[in-house]
């Protein structure tokens, strides 16, 4: 029969190793080899104690030693022995086999007990007139028979529930032991006991043996969160669980290896199924049978902790519970006794979650709302500041949606006052999923989509603005607002660009209605220019009619939003009068405006070619970031500053700090468009890793939502330089074809910066000159009127490469003037990478045409390289050097790699095991034919291959 109780020893299959244990088994097991010898192993109910010694006990029999095991049975168990004096100890015995030669008379007394040994016992000494003496009798038998056995482990486990003729004997035999004998002793104890105190929590009698008896006490605690993850990937027999999954366990379960093994045995798919586990019906016993051991109002109290959940303390459970102080401190130590409840820093609750929801379904359903009102209430009044969110949570348990709906409007109005932007947004939700009436709800969409733009949301928050929306119960005023920021959420958090787009200028008619500011303040939002947008043209229609009614706006802060927002788009577009409307931006903005001003004109001005403003814009944007300390903001400016370290090329570092952001802002399309972008840049240029790269690449341009002028060009810029270097000119072409149609589309050539000189060296390469000399006058006709330096350094570049498809061109306007002018601009814009490209370009063309520098020009280039840790740039220079019969010195002091692959013996082998020839994996490495030939031979040797086919399925992630 199985034994419900939390210390069992559940019937499945164990891990090889005691997860957590294996050093306290290996300290235990000396103490046993000295004897005589006591072993006292405490810890809470589920704690492992059975499992632990049995464990020891198998290794003592492996040893020679004999070893039997005794266990108490709880009271009202219903076990054929509970009754009887003695039976823990006579179940155990009846399995040894004594000489009779080493059996005193006195061990007679025990025939009846055991008539197992019946053969081998002495006869039976006549009846004692004095039944005490009878018992006395017996016990000195049980102690004669356990010294006959010699060198032998006795373990009796459970003593809290031992019976008095049991502690008796327990007692006799640890004042005087007999010489050969190692005791193994257990109790359910919830701290580490006093077991040289009688009736403490712990053993049942005082611990005194004589000095000459190694005395060894262990405590188990519960496993830790890593013990836990460990037990569960023995189980789940994976080699390690998810750190995450494996708190959550710990948090479920308390780390008590029996719960764990429980839960486990029903949730198979824990890692990766529902979100919380099943409550075992072995569990629900244990709990639900200690409750049952509780006097009335310790049931009660536990019934009111269930309801509460967190932690409480002693007067909160007593109000909960409708007890009176006194009353409320005598059921907690009843619980206290009984394991049900632990105390902590003047607190009590459940050793583990499963428990409390355990006793929480215990709990008869018509009591529950009225527990959960009153702690609604007995909230409200005992703590401070008031958890509006748990007092939320108590009325809606108790039906009462009103009072819930307020609770949470009030809780996340004091988060949008803390700044907790995030926080309150999820609270907004809360209280429109709990069905407010049409008013509650109006008002309360109104502050969640307000709050919304400074947290970083799913999809859920436009979902619930459009629900409200749909319900047209709002008045053209706050119908507008709601209109104008939920385009604004789908602009800069969902990825919906034109959707966004349009649902703002839907709004306009609206707000026209009741505010000429929020009227004007949307259409400068929407002024805003971006490549996936409308023409240029267009939104300059739209600035333009937001300026008219600039002058009827008397709001300050609508006033300051809508000349942030013009000052925005006139940067954005390379209009000479950005800086003027900089200039005439209001000091007292808001901080969350103050953010998103200066870090949209930080990367408008890396954009367009200021560095400087640049660095001055995210100075100021990083301290409006820290003042306020919104998730949304904090993102936005941390994305921009990474796209400026890396057109500045301060690249140390910045890989590690792109793939944290990859991994932190997922959530907002453009902010993670703009980490894998530079996450893909530095992925090809520093590791020469353009299969990844282009992963990344494509990822982004998919990723972006509208992109002002970064993501859509950049990435496409780097791919064709791929092909290009791979010698794929037609591939490069396509490459650049539709970032060059939303160029063309929407007019924004101040954005092309990044994209027109390789997209004119491909056209050149691919023997299209033609369209390579129409693409440079449009850049140039584009960037006409425009304050765009960066733009005009890329036109002096087109220029410059231009020149390939004319002949050698003499004096100052020759082609070596219009490289040195590029180089000359590049380096005055800060921008080292493409310097060192044009230089490239430049010693290329000189070497081609047998001219003179050539050499000393792609030197520079190469320097200028190194510098910046280009090193795929570096090695494409230098195949270049070769190709024109220029040898190259190799820097001394390689790494070795022994018996494992180098990245580049894993890049080429990688690329091998995906079916490219070595003549295709050189053009995608830049690396010589005869390199790559090298790099698999090596590959195949150090993998133990004889076929490049093979390589594949060795090569791993």
């Amino acid at each position: 029969m199985r034994k419900e109780a939390v210390n069992a020893d559940p019937p499945i299959p164990l891990p090889a190793a005691l997860t957590g244990r294996s050093a306290l088994l290996d300290g235990l097991r000396p103490v046993l080899g000295h004897r005589p010898s006591v072993v006292v192993i405490t810890g809470e109910a589920g704690v492992g104690k059975s499992r632990l010694v049995r464990e020891l006990l198998t290794r003592t029999r492996s040893s020679g030693t004999p070893a039997l095991a005794a266990r108490c049975q709880e009271p009202d168990a219903p076990f054929p022995y509970a009754p009887l004096p003695y039976a823990p100890l006579i179940e155990a015995l009846s399995r040894c086999r004594p000489r009779p030669e080493d059996l005193p008379p006195v061990t007679g007394a025990l025939r009846g007990l055991l008539p197992e040994l019946a053969g081998l016992l002495p006869p039976a000494p006549p009846p004692a007139d004095d039944p005490r003496a009878g018992q006395h009798r017996v016990l000195r038998a049980l102690c004669a028979l356990t010294a006959s056995l010699g060198k032998v482990v006795l373990a009796v486990e459970d003593l809290q529930w031992a019976d008095g003729s049991t502690v008796a004997f327990l007692r006799a035999v640890v004042s005087d032991p007999p010489p050969d004998l190692g005791l193994v002793l257990t109790a359910r104890s919830s701290a580490p006991p006093h077991t040289d105190t009688e009736g403490g929590d712990g053993l049942p009698f005082p611990l005194r043996p004589p000095p000459h008896v190694v005395v060894a006490e262990r405590h188990l605690a519960p496993l830790s969160v890593a013990e836990t993850g460990a037990m569960a990937a023995g189980l789940l027999g994976a080699r390690a669980v998810p750190a995450e999954f494996a708190e959550r366990l710990h948090r479920w379960t308390g780390g008590l290896p029996y719960v764990i093994e429980e839960v486990l045995r029903e949730w198979p798919d824990s890692t990766t199924g529902a979100p919380e586990p099943p409550l075992p019906a072995s569990v629900r016993r244990v709990v639900v049978q200690r409750l049952r051991h509780l006097p009335s109002d310790a049931r009660r109290v536990v019934a009111a902790a269930a309801v509460l959940g967190d932690p409480a303390p002693l007067q909160l459970l007593g109000a909960v519970a409708g007890l009176a102080e006194q009353e409320t401190r005598s059921a907690l130590a009843a619980a206290l006794k009984e394991g049900v409840v632990r105390a902590a820093d003047g607190t009590y609750a459940f050793p583990y979650e499963l428990a409390r929801r355990a006793a929480y379904e215990a709990v008869a359903e018509p009591e529950r709302p009225v527990l959960h009102v009153r702690a609604a209430r007995a909230l409200t009044r005992c703590t401070s500041p008031l958890p509006l969110v748990r007092v939320a949570e108590h009325y809606r348990c108790a039906g009462l949606r009103t009072q819930a709906v307020r609770c949470l409007e009030a809780a996340a109005d004091r988060a949008a006052r803390d700044g907790a932007a995030g926080t309150a947004t999820d609270r907004y939700l809360d209280a429109l999923r709990g069905g407010p009436s049409a008013v509650v709800r109006d008002r309360v969409a109104l502050k969640l989509a307000r709050v919304a733009l400074n947290a970083r949301t799913g999809p859920q928050v436009p979902t619930a603005l459009r629900e409200v929306l749909d319900q047209c119960s709002l008045g053209p005023g706050p119908s507008g607002e709601i209109r104008l920021l939920l385009g604004l959420l789908l602009r800069n958090q969902s990825g919906s660009g034109l959707e966004a787009l349009e649902e703002i200028a839907r709004a306009v008619p609206d707000l026209l209605a009741v505010s000429t500011g929020q009227a004007a303040r949307a259409l400068a939002i929407i002024a805003i220019p971006s490549l996936k947008g409308w023409p240029v043209g267009e939104h300059r229609r739209l600035l333009a009619e937001a300026e008219r009614l600039l002058p009827q706006v008397d709001e300050e802060d609508l006033r300051s939003a809508v000349l942030a927002n013009r000052a925005t788009a006139l940067a954005l577009m390379g209009d000479p009068s950005a800086w003027d409307a900089v200039a005439d931006l209001p000091e007292a903005i808001t901080v969350e405006a103050a953010a998103r001003v200066h870090a949209n004109l930080a990367g408008a001005a890396t954009a367009l070619g200021h560095p400087e403003r640049a660095r001055a814009f995210l100075d100021r944007a990083w301290q409006a970031v820290r003042t306020n300390q919104a998730p949304y903001l904090e993102a936005f400016v941390e994305t921009t500053d990474m796209l400026a370290a890396f057109t500045s090329g301060r690249w140390a570092g910045l890989l590690e700090r792109a793939e944290h952001a990859e991994e932190q802002y997922q959530d907002v399309p453009d902010f993670h468009a703009e980490a894998l972008l530079v996450c893909g840049l530095l992925r090809l240029h520093t590791k020469g890793q353009t299969d990844v790269a282009r992963r990344l690449l494509d990822r982004a341009v998919g990723t972006t939502a509208l992109d002002t002028g970064i993501v859509l060009t950049s990435a496409a810029a780097a791919v064709v330089r791929v092909h290009l270097a791979a010698d794929r000119p037609a591939q490069a072409v396509q490459a650049a074809e539709g970032a060059l149609h939303h160029v063309r589309r929407t007019g924004a050539w101040a954005w092309a910066t990044a994209l027109a000189p390789p997209a004119v060296q491909a056209l050149i390469r691919d023997g299209r000159d033609g369209e390579a000399h129409r693409l440079v006058a449009e850049l140039a006709d584009g960037i006409a009127r425009r304050d765009a330096p960066a733009a005009r350094a890329a036109l002096l570049t087109c220029r410059a490469l231009l020149t390939a498809t004319t002949g050698p061109q003499a004096g100052a306007g020759g082609s070596d003037a219009l490289y040195a002018a590029a180089a000359a601009a590049w380096a005055a814009l800060e921008r080292p990478y493409e310097a060192a490209y044009i230089r490239e370009a430049w010693g290329l063309r000189l070497l081609a045409a047998g001219a003179a520098g050539g050499r000393t020009v792609l030197h520079e280039a190469i320097a200028a390289y190194q510098d910046i840790d280009a090193v795929w740039d570096v090695l494409r220079c230098q195949r270049g050097l070769r190709e024109h019969g220029q040898v190259t010195v190799r820097r001394p002091g390689a790494l070795g790699y022994g018996d494992h692959l180098s990245p580049r013996e894993r890049a080429v082998a990688r690329l091998a095991s995906l079916g490219l020839s070595n003549r295709e994996i050189a053009r995608e490495l830049v690396l010589s034919h005869r390199t790559v030939e090298h790099h698999v031979a090596r590959a195949l040797r150090k993998l133990g291959l004889s076929s490049r086919t093979e390589i594949g399925s060795q090569l791993g992630p």
